[in-house]
């Protein structure tokens, strides 16, 4: 009995750590989107911003990787996305051809200071007891 006990417990808290996951990113892609914005898309720029904080500053896509929580597809499309709006570089890492290095562009590093409170926003009333 007493494993099941535990088992329950446990299996509660997992369902409510999800719960609260889903409704916290749910809230952030609702005050993201009239920026053109989702929350992973989010997630890659302000990781690009805290890692690059420099103009021209670059970081290498596998570092991003187990960061950012998808695919190494998912994000690969994902950057092209946002290389494609305009918010990011991608180039390849001369030392290493399977390497390849993202960078935060103006556009990309504006956004992303515009946006931050609403990100954060959502963060304190979602996580805040």
């Amino acid at each position: 009995m007493a494993l099941n006990t535990v088992s329950t417990g446990l299996e509660e808290r997992w369902r409510d750590i999800l719960a609260v996951h889903a409704r916290t990113m749910c809230e952030i892609d609702r005050v993201l989107h009239p920026h053109g914005l989702g929350a992973s898309d989010f997630e890659v720029l302000d990781i690009l911003a805290t890692e690059s904080p420099r103009e021209g500053d670059q970081c290498r896509v596998q570092n991003l990787v187990g960061r950012v929580h998808l695919s190494q597809s998912a994000l690969s499309r994902l950057i092209g996305r946002l290389e494609k709006d305009g918010l990011v570089e991608r180039s390849m890492c001369v030392e290493d051809r399977r390497g390849v290095w993202v960078s935060l562009t103006r556009k990309g590093r504006d956004l992303h200071s515009e946006v931050l409170p609403l990100q954060r926003g959502v963060l304190a009333k979602m996580l805040d007891d």
